[in-house]
């Protein structure tokens, strides 16, 4: 099963990348597979940027017994990502050649509790983990409700915000690994730094299980209240954006580094440094992927120049180049 190279049509002006359809190959290969497989699908869709190319194939497990059936039956050279809502995540205009696989809600959607515990599926949104402790009077995970993506990525990214992040809070996560095998990992073994974690790329992560303590209901209601009157007041949530553009360096905040470079409203093609934040990137309307991630490069550069830090990115970016 070979992936075979991608072809640019070009009409009305437009260019659009496609890939071999390789999903009759799959559905023959694995015909006890019950999730859906796509082929070229559109991933700009499928992103808070609203830009990408297509997935060569895009892949929606039921469950997690159906994607730990994928990836073993999957050849071992077949390249696979993962994303989730897209919250953090440049997709480049070429698309991705491979398989990209996205949890649905319906089969990692769940979350619950038991006693000061809160278990969630990967695809449960990290603002719906702290709505789920808030109804239990489980305090100490209300930072999640001012994250905007899913419980997949805050365990890859040890996504944080307002003072906490995931690996404060986190007792295990579960996962799938390339070759069809379950793994569980405690909070140790997911070797969390700041953004990031030290888990094999390669693990999709399906659940996880976070502790909190019991709190008084009103106190719960109130700091989260307080967390998203922040996100509103500073943060340009309502437009096209992937959130938080860099990691903040050691010592520093990102966004008045690139204040002090004078990138501020800074523009490339149909992409803007937000006036409102300047570690935020926006798609004004018409931006493709390559113009986001140009306005980043460029902005890392200016900062470069201006002070001698080097920013680092926080969001993904995965495809190739048109």
């Amino acid at each position: 099963m070979g992936l075979r190279a991608a072809r640019r049509i070009e009409g009305a002006g437009v260019k659009v990348t496609t890939f071999p359809d390789i999903t009759p190959e799959l559905k023959a290969a694995i015909p006890q597979l019950r999730g859906r497989l796509l082929a070229n699908q559109s991933l700009a869709e499928l992103t808070w940027f609203r830009v990408g190319g297509p997935a060569q194939v895009l892949f929606t497990p039921a469950d997690e017994d159906d994607l730990a059936c994928f990836l073993k039956a999957l050849p071992a050279a077949m390249p696979v990502y993962v994303v989730g809502v897209g919250s953090n995540l440049i997709v480049r205009d070429g698309g991705i050649s491979g398989v990209v696989v996205r949890l649905s809600p319906r089969g990692f959607g769940d979350t619950g509790t038991d006693g000061d515990t809160v278990f969630a599926g990967a695809a449960a949104l990290d603002k719906r983990v702290a709505e789920t402790a808030a109804a239990a009077n489980i305090g100490g995970l209300e930072f999640f409700y001012g994250i905007p993506g899913t419980v997949g990525g805050a365990l890859r990214m040890n996504a944080g915000a307002n003072g906490s992040e995931t690996g404060d809070v986190l007792i295990e996560a579960s996962g799938v690994g390339r070759d069809g095998t379950r793994h569980t990992f405690a909070n140790a073994e997911m070797k969390f730094v700041y953004r990031n974690s030290g888990v094999d790329p390669s693990i999709i992560f399906t659940s996880a299980r976070f502790r909190g303590r019991t709190a008084a209901p009103e106190a719960i209601r109130a700091r989260m209240n307080e967390v998203q009157t922040h996100r509103e007041t500073a943060q340009p949530i309502r437009e096209k954006t992937g959130g938080s553009t860099f990691q903040n360096p050691p010592g520093h905040s990102a966004w008045k580094l690139i204040d002090a470079a004078g990138c501020r409203g800074l523009r490339v093609g149909g992409a803007q440094v937000s006036e409102m934040h300047c570690n935020f990137l926006i798609n004004t309307g018409q931006a493709t992927g390559d113009d986001i991630e140009t306005l980043g490069e460029t902005v890392r550069a200016r900062v470069k120049e201006n002070c001698g830090i080097e920013l680092h990115w926080e969001i993904k970016r995965i495809g190739v180049a048109p």
